[in-house]
Order: structure tokens, then sequence, then C-alpha cells
């Protein structure tokens, strides 16, 4: 029994702890040698045991470390669209009268909330990033935006934000599958509100002549990517929507600056828990509220 002892602590250490202790007690009232034996063969299975349960705590731990590292990997890296998925948005190239006449003509839509068109004429374009914020009940989305690419678009924001107009407004639109945003900016909730005037596109839409085809080929709006909804090219007005994951659309929608990395884990966090109605297009599942823009 002592040797069975010895050789099931190697093999299956808890039958060589079992026999191990019956070794013993059998040896205990015989009187026969093979003590050391049996004892060696204890001490074997309990180590053995021991670095089992060793190895099994390490595993559990790893796995759920691996787990929670996935969880919380930033979502850029997690979705990204893979090299030569689609176009990248083009170079910049400035037009000498950028911002030299911004015009706010009104629609023959009434405004869902009343607004004054913004200053038209010349705005300046530095300097070329501007620092806004919205506050929303699901937590804060600091914004850059690009006054030095979409002066006009930037300028109609901030006239906006002044107004109050975007305050206790809801985002109306979630996109999950491969367009990935929340959209915002209509007081009315339903996707056709707007100020009650519009503007023309800029940038990337005026960075090509009119009758080329490219500007019907969709291009990657990165995440983080601030840019304006429209029902057309000309057809701004308060509505914008905030890029999550990297997105295709054609180049018809004006960027006008980036989301901070607080604001990609609200709209993460806002993603997270999916559409209303379960499909990739709707209204948000939990509801989001703009509480207030500012421009900081």
């Amino acid at each position: 029994m002592a040797v069975a002892a010895l050789v099931s602590s190697v093999l299956f250490a808890p039958l060589g702890i079992v026999f191990g202790h019956i070794s013993l007690s059998q040896l205990k009232r015989s009187g026969e040698q093979g003590r050391g034996v049996a004892i060696t063969g204890l001490v074997i299975g309990y180590v053995m045991t021991a670095l089992a349960l060793v190895a099994v705590v390490l595993t559990v731990v790893f796995a759920v470390i691996v787990v929670k590292a996935a969880e919380n990997m930033p979502r850029q890296e997690r979705y990204t669209a893979s090299p030569g998925a689609g176009q990248e948005l083009p170079a910049f190239m400035p037009s000498q009268n950028l911002g030299a006449n911004c015009q706010y003509p009104a629609t023959t839509e009434p405004a869902a909330k009343r607004a004054t068109p913004p200053r038209t004429g010349t705005v300046p374009t530095q300097p070329a990033t501007v620092p806004a914020g919205i506050l929303t009940d699901r937590g804060s989305i600091g914004l850059k935006l690009a006054n030095d690419r979409a002066p006009c678009t930037v300028n109609n924001f901030a006239s906006l934000a002044g107004q109050g107009f975007f305050d206790g407004t809801q985002c109306h639109r979630l996109t999950t599958g491969d367009l990935a945003t929340l959209q915002c900016g209509d007081p009315s909730a339903t996707g056709t509100g707007g100020p009650g005037y519009r503007f023309p596109n800029e940038y990337p839409t005026n960075q090509y002549r009119l009758s080329d085809p490219a500007v019907q080929q969709p291009v990657v709006y990165p995440r983080g990517t601030v840019a304006m909804a429209n029902a057309g090219p000309g057809t701004n007005g308060s509505q914008f929507f905030l890029v999550y994951e990297d997105s295709l659309l054609p180049p018809t929608y004006t960027v006008f600056g980036t989301v901070d990395k607080t604001g990609l884990a609200t709209l993460d966090a806002i993603a997270d828990d999916g559409v209303a109605d379960g499909s990739h297009d709707g209204k948000p599942a939990t509801p989001v509220t703009i509480k207030s823009a500012s421009m900081d």
C-alpha cells in the first residue's frame, strides 16, 4: 500500500494522499516497514495537489484579467476600419474665399425651435481649433471644432449653442452597424427638425468638383469625427452626428470637429446600450438628453 501511495501521488495526487493515510494506518497496526515510503507518497501527494490548486487559481485569475482587458480596451483599437476598407478623407486645401461669405438663408420649413441665424459674411478662420462642450445626462462630450476647415459651420454651432438651442433636446438617432454614429441637434427628435435656415457644405465636400464622381464614393469618417447631418448638399441646419467607430460615408457631410477622449468614453457607453428596438438604426435604448452645449 505504501508503494501504491507513492506511485499514485505522482499519477493522481489526491489518490496518493488517500493511499498514504491508509498505508500509515495499516503500518501502525502491523508494525511492518515502509513508513518512509508512505510518508514520501503523502508529501508528494500534498505538494502536487497544492501546485495543481495554485495552477487552477492562476488560470482563473489570468482568464479574468484577459476578459477585463478586452472589455476595457479602447474602442478605437477594437473597431477600426482595416487598411483599404475605404478611402481616407481628402487632404485639406483651403480656398482663397474660405469663411469669406457665410450665408444662412431661411428654409420653407418652420424652425423646430426658435433660433436667430448666425452672423453672415466674413467669419474668422483663426484660431484653427475652438474648444466646445456638450453636457448630456449620460456624461460630458468635449469637442475641438475645426474653425480653419469649416468656419461657417463652426460659426453656426457656436451661435446655436450660445442661444441655448440644443439645451433640453434629445439625441434622436443611434446607428450601430457599418455606420456607427449618435445623431443630435433636432429639437423635435424626429430627424426632420432644424433651426429654420440652411447653409452650404464645407470640408470635405469643397475638396471635390461638383461633377467629380468621387464625391459619391464612400470615404472613412474616423472615430471621433463631428459632422453635420443633412438631407442633401446645402441643407445643413442644426443636426450633427458624432462618430464612435470608423464609418464609411460619401464625403457630403461637413466635418467640423473631433471628440475628446472623455467624450468617446461617453459615446461608447451610449452605443453599448444599443438601439431601442434592437435594430441597428433608431432611437437609443437609453435616452440621451443634451443638458447644455457651450463654447469653452
